[in-house]
């Protein structure tokens, strides 16, 4: 019987995005055009995408979560973005995926959302 091997300490819990990938930006501003039904801020703002990463064929994966896991569009949520990201040139196919690790917090929100819903 083999034990996982434990993640090594200082792992980030969120891969990094493709930041210096020529479509990045692009991607970034689709994610913006997804709002959560509930908070009428972007789902980017709200911390809710974790990672945007590309591919050399211009395959996007996206890792997301929700603000809670009881979320009543958790099931519709993923086609949302993916639908929003597929139309961008270039984009050869998109694969949206939701994890709860880590958790959602507040503090995942960038200072425009809480501006926006009152907390700043």
């Amino acid at each position: 019987m083999t034990q996982a091997t434990p993640a090594l300490e200082g792992t980030p819990l969120i891969k990094p995005s493709s930041t210096d990938h020529a479509l990045y930006d692009n991607i970034v501003e689709a994610c913006r055009s997804v709002y959560d039904p509930e908070i009428p801020v972007n789902i980017y703002d709200l911390g809710l995408v974790y990672t945007i990463e590309i591919n050399d064929e211009n395959e996007v994966t996206v890792m997301m979560t929700l603000t809670a896991p009881g979320c009543p569009v958790a099931g519709e949520m993923p086609g949302w973005v993916a639908e929003a990201i597929e139309p961008l040139a270039g984009v050869k196919q998109v694969d949206v995926q939701l994890t709860w690790e880590p958790p959602w917090g507040m503090d995942m929100m960038s200072d425009e959302a809480r501006l926006e819903l009152g907390f700043m």
